[in-house]
């Protein structure tokens, strides 16, 4: 398995990448191959700030 240096990880599969005060997010391998075809992301909270374990979007699938 490939796991970048630059990269946290969440115990829900997700990850972030911190660039100064800006974060982008995202699901790993294992995450989507769970998933299977991804039919819908709401991410509502694009520019604003977040706190820790604070939702923020989802993420829609053909397996959920």
């Amino acid at each position: 398995m490939n796991f970048p240096d630059n990269l946290r990880y969440t115990k829900d599969h997700e990850w972030v990448s911190l660039e100064g005060n800006v974060a982008t997010v995202g699901i790993t391998d294992f995450a989507q191959r769970e998933l299977g075809d991804i039919v819908y992301i709401d991410i509502s909270s694009k520019g604003k700030a977040l706190g820790a374990e604070e939702v923020f979007g989802t993420v829609e699938a053909v397996k959920t």
